[in-house]
C-alpha cells in the first residue's frame, strides 16, 4: 500500500506544483493520474521516489515514510521502484542489453558495470525481460538504431531488472503515435495484471486512461479535483480536469 499523505512542493519558494495532494494507490492497483501539462503530474511522481525532494507531507510505503527515510533506507526503497520515462532514459551509444542490464546498477559492484561485467544470472534475466516486451531479437542492436516504441520497451525491460513492486511512468507513450502508444499501454496492463506490480502513470489521453487504468486521479494546479472511475469522467468532471473551454476528443 503506497499512502501519499497532504504531499506539498514548492519550488523556488514560491511555485507551487503540489498543493495538499493525498490518496492512497493499494498493492496491484493500476493508477493513471491526469491533467494539463503543468498541473504537477510530473511532480508528484518523482516525489514518490525523491527523484524531487517534498516540501511537506508523507509518502508512506508499507508503513514507512519515504520523505523522512535516510539515503540508505532511500536505496533500499528505489531498488523495488521502477521508473519509466517520456524520452526513455537510455544510453543510446549502449546495445539494448546493457542498458537493460543497468537496472541492476543498484545491486552490483559498481565496478563490475563500469567493465561491462554482469553475472551471467542477471544477463539471462535481462534476456528474460527483454522477451516479455517481445525485443530479445534487437539485445545486440545499439539503442539509438531502435524506433521509440522499442526504445520504450527497453526501458520497460531495465526496470524490471529491479523485481519492482512499484512502476512509476511519467507520460510513457507522450512522443509515440497512437499504435505504438496502444502497445506501451498493453505491456504495463499485462505487467500489473500478471506479475500484481502496482502502476502509477501519467497520461494526457482519456481514451487511454479509459481504456487500461483501473483508477483516475486528476490534477489542476497542483491539487486533487477528481479520483474514482475513469468511466465517471463525464463532460463535467472534464471540464473541470482540463478547463472550460477544453474539448473532448473521441
Amino acid at each position: 500500500m503506497l499512502e501519499i499523505r497532504n504531499l506539498t512542493k514548492t519550488y523556488d519558494g514560491k511555485v507551487l506544483a503540489l498543493d495538499d495532494v493525498s490518496f492512497d494507490v493499494p498493492d496491484g492497483q493500476f493508477v493513471a493520474v491526469i491533467g494539463l501539462s503543468g498541473s504537477g503530474k510530473s511532480t508528484l511522481l518523482r516525489c514518490v521516489n525523491r527523484l524531487v525532494e517534498p516540501t511537506a507531507g508523507q509518502i508512506l510505503w508499507n508503513g514507512k515514510d519515504i520523505v523522512t527515510a535516510s539515503q540508505e533506507e532511500l536505496r533500499g526503497i528505489r531498488r523495488r521502484i521502477g521508473m519509466i520515462f517520456q524520452h526513455f532514459n537510455l544510453v543510446t551509444r549502449l546495445s539494448v542489453l546493457t542498458n537493460v542490464l543497468s537496472g541492476k546498477l543498484g545491486y552490483v559492484n559498481p565496478l563490475w558495470s563500469l567493465l561491462n561485467y554482469f553475472p551471467q544470472e542477471d544477463i539471462e534475466k535481462a534476456m528474460h525481460n527483454l522477451g516479455r516486451v517481445e525485443i530479445a531479437e534487437k539485445a545486440q542492436v545499439r539503442a539509438d538504431e531502435l524506433s521509440g516504441g522499442q526504445q520504450q520497451r527497453v526501458g520497460i525491460a531495465r526496470a524490471l531488472m529491479q523485481d519492482p513492486e512499484i512502476l512509476l511512468t511519467d507520460e510513457p507513450v507522450a512522443s509515440l503515435d497512437p499504435v505504438l502508444a496502444h502497445s506501451i499501454m498493453r505491456i504495463l496492463k499485462q505487467l500489473n495484471r500478471e506479475d500484481g506490480i502496482s502502476v502509477i502513470c501519467s497520461l494526457h489521453f482519456l481514451d487511454l486512461v479509459q481504456q487500461y487504468a483501473d483508477r483516475a486521479v486528476a490534477l489542476n494546479e497542483g491539487c486533487v479535483v477528481f479520483d474514482g472511475l475513469p468511466q465517471d469522467i463525464d463532460d463535467d468532471r472534464f471540464k473541470e480536469i482540463y478547463g472550460r473551454e477544453a474539448e473532448r476528443i473521441g
